[in-house]
């Protein structure tokens, strides 16, 4: 009978320990999950921030551009 108690003891503490540990597990997983998808959404809008800087300079730089070339031409006049 005493080898059967502590049979039982040493299955019961694994049992015990499987049920704690995998919900754990599981709760961590889900939360490392939702942060990747908000730092996946917060890197998107600076993608699209960056992308809306970039596009603000090409259109000053073309403008100037435009700007120059006419003050040329009305030099050369």
């Amino acid at each position: 009978m005493d080898i059967l108690q502590t049979v039982g003891l040493i299955f019961g503490i694994i049992v015990g320990n499987g049920a704690l540990v995998i919900p754990l597990f599981l709760w961590n997983r889900s939360e490392s999950r939702a942060d990747m998808r908000h730092m996946d959404n917060k890197l998107e809008a600076y993608r699209l921030e960056t992308k809306a800087m970039i596009q603000a300079i090409h259109d000053e730089m073309k403008d100037f551009h435009n700007r120059l070339f006419s003050l040329e031409e009305r030099f050369k006049k």
